[in-house]
């Protein structure tokens, strides 16, 4: 009888080169579990912990084209992560309120607050509202090795009782100068939950345009410095596909890996039919989410 959840490591150059062999080996390696979303009949999901290395994290390939989304679906998580949701999230003080528990952004932004959000700010500021992301852009712009500099999304208050807590932990930033002066920012991610094969690759491709267009611009912005993207750090402790999804995931990419080309399973974020899509889904992102506003 198996008694320890395996511990998998991974080290790629690429984002969609780590995805793919993140995916490979948990399927290959991973140990099968129940969780408590399983419906009768569900196949038991595969699980580990899992390390992922990503040592260039803007460079491509970057995009998998074995994820359960398309472009549209990545431009909308990445303004999901720049706060244009956090009005979704419910008021605690409301039992009748049923939005959301939370996004990721509003306890980054403003951790401790736990009244309705209205312009990404309490109405009634938490005993420990912070900015995280100002704190930590502040931390690193004066001081560029600290080891401080981190940002967390758990709530004990709430989180340990509420039907959805965070799958996201903590985000921790340090610095690196090179010879020409350029500074370069590394980031551990921690995951305590992550749904390898539903969401894991728009979360990984979220946080690096996170911490490009806010982070790094931000301490940019600060401290006049050139900042670029170093290695990204992906922990996720339970990292695992659900069975329900395990044929999907098959189909998608386990059978095709020895019949099908890399470059053909994969795109480049940076060509430019792809940047195209990309910025013009940004319309219909807004358009979704007014629709979504005037029906709730």
């Amino acid at each position: 009888m198996q008694q320890n959840i395996p511990v998998l490591t991974v080290r790629e150059r690429t984002l969609a080169e780590a995805y793919e062999k993140a995916l490979v080996e948990l399927y290959t390696k991973g140990t099968r579990f129940k969780t408590q979303y399983d419906k009768e009949g569900d196949p038991l999901s595969i699980d580990s912990t899992m390390d992922i290395t990503i040592l260039e994290p803007l460079s491509d390939p970057m995009i998998h084209r074995a994820f359960p989304g398309g472009i549209d679906n990545l431009k909308e998580y990445t303004m999901e992560l720049t706060g244009a949701k956090d009005h979704w999230v419910k008021n605690m003080n409301d039992p009748n309120d049923t939005r959301w528990e939370y996004t990721y952004h509003g306890r980054l932004a403003s951790h401790g607050a736990w009244n309705e959000l209205v312009e990404g700010k309490s109405k009634k500021v938490g005993l420990y509202d912070v900015n995280q992301i100002e704190v930590v852009i502040d931390k690193l712009s004066k001081q560029p090795f600290t080891r401080q500099a981190q940002m967390i999304t758990w709530m004990p208050n709430i989180d340990n009782t509420c039907f959805d807590p965070p799958c996201l932990q903590s985000l921790w930033y340090r610095i690196l100068e090179d010879d020409e002066g350029t500074w370069w920012l590394n980031c551990n991610v921690r995951f305590r939950s992550n749904d390898a094969w539903g969401a894991s690759f728009m979360n990984m491709f979220g946080f690096i345009n996170f911490n490009k267009d806010v982070i790094a611009a931000g301490i940019a912005e600060k401290s006049g410095k050139r900042v670029e993207l170093a290695r990204l750090n992906w922990h996720a402790d339970s990292y695992h596909i659900y069975g329900k999804d395990i044929e999907n995931a098959r189909q998608m990419l386990f059978d095709r890996i020895a019949t099908m080309n890399f470059e053909d399973r994969t795109f480049n974020f940076h060509d430019d039919f792809i940047q195209e899509m990309f910025n013009d889904a940004e319309k219909v992102v807004k358009m979704k989410i007014e629709e979504y506003d005037s029906s709730h």
